[in-house]
């Protein structure tokens, strides 16, 4: 008789090792149950109702509000929001903020897309695009010829971070796509122009809203282009927005949901101590799951340098002899879901999102699920 070769269908974790909350994807990620409790509530007198009006420009006003605590920016600074998410933010940065040449830190395949877009535009002279292998980041190349300056703070597909830091000697403006990163990792305002971000990563709300916190050089060059005979669709057009944000409100009609779920997200992270909470508390998910990644005999992370590791999405290469996706698969099937590699790297992975609202003991509880799957399955 064979002897029986357990299969990751058939297994039952104990519920002793499973999380509290099995939700780890890296977006949309977990949203907490306070912030659904609250839009129930409000349900009534909020949901179905004009974006026009008081009550949702009130929660408009909130986030702005909020958003400029969150990150202490200085003054002069404005918080913009638009319908359509990062994807649609690269679209009117290329008409609305890049003047005539852009620089990309491209490392990753969200990086890369905002390039795409910026070598694309007919009005645009081509970009200087700096790469480095996936699982590194480049360093910025100083050119006078540039006048926006395109990073990213964390690169979702790899789970590299970045440095946010203005260039020593260049003068262009410097915008960084912060979708992964905003919320839980520490940053200084003072060194970037435009910090754009969607709120379905740290800040536990939906998709297709986007959000951008402007310093004045950057409102400054969004009032000039829109006033420059530049042809700007005004869904792209980040004067509009500015006008709108403003007015508190959008162009058009959001998502009253993902406006509130934001709103309740930023009051508990504002209300347990803003930005260094959210930070430390994103460092102790990271210190567990690195941790448990280096002291395993068939788990690496996949990012080699310590200090390019990001604090908001982990990569965890497996050992080739252990199919990561059927690890993934069990976990899924006991409630543990989302763990998945990035589709496009196309390695034998787990990607696990560590964002604020996931508690750092589930985090342990994860790693002591995935080493008892690893078990069973011999």
């Amino acid at each position: 008789m064979m002897p029986y070769v357990p299969d990751a269908t058939d297994l039952t974790i104990p519920a002793s090792l499973l999380p509290s909350d099995g939700r780890f994807g890296s977006g949309p990620s977990k949203v907490r149950q306070a912030q659904v409790d609250a839009l129930a509530a409000d349900a009534p007198t909020f949901l179905g109702t004009s974006h026009r009006q008081a009550p949702v420009r009130a929660v408009v006003q909130e986030i702005r509000e909020g958003l400029a605590a969150l990150f202490s920016v200085p003054d002069g600074y404005e918080v913009l929001l638009g319908n359509g998410g990062t994807t649609t933010f690269w679209d009117a940065a290329t008409f609305s903020l890049v003047d005539e040449r852009s620089e990309h830190l491209s490392f990753g395949e969200f990086s890369s897309k905002f390039a795409a877009a910026t070598r694309a535009a007919p009005h645009l002279a081509d970009p200087i695009v700096v790469e480095s292998e996936p699982g590194t980041h480049p360093d910025v190349v100083v050119d006078d010829s540039v006048d926006t300056y395109a990073l990213t703070h964390n690169e979702t597909s790899t789970g590299v971070m970045a440095p946010v830091a203005r260039p020593r000697g260049a003068t262009g403006i410097v915008i960084v796509d912060a979708t992964s990163a905003a919320g839980g990792v520490l940053v200084d305002a003072g060194e970037f122009d435009a910090y754009y971000f969607a709120p379905q990563k740290s800040f536990a709300s939906d998709a297709g809203l986007w959000l951008a916190v402007c310093s004045p050089r950057a409102i400054e060059r969004i009032e000039r282009l829109s006033g420059s005979g530049r042809w700007i669709p005004p869904t792209l057009d980040l004067k509009v927005a500015l006008d709108n944000s403003r007015l508190q409100q959008t162009y058009n009609t959001p998502a009253l949901a993902t406006l509130h779920l934001l709103r309740s997200q930023l009051r508990w992270m504002l209300e347990q101590g803003g930005l260094g909470f959210t930070a430390s508390r994103c460092d102790r998910s990271a210190e567990i799951l690195y941790g448990w990644a280096e002291s395993s005999s068939y788990a690496q992370p996949y990012v080699a340098k310590p200090s390019m590791r990001s604090r908001v999405v982990a990569t965890i290469d497996v050992d080739d002899a252990i199919d990561a996706l059927a690890v993934a698969g069990a976990l899924r099937r006991n409630g543990v879901v989302d763990t998945e590699p990035y589709r496009k790297l196309g390695r034998n992975q787990l990607r696990i999102a560590m964002f604020p609202s996931i508690d750092p003991e589930d985090v342990a509880a994860l790693c002591a699920c995935i080493d008892w799957v690893v078990d069973a399955l011999g």
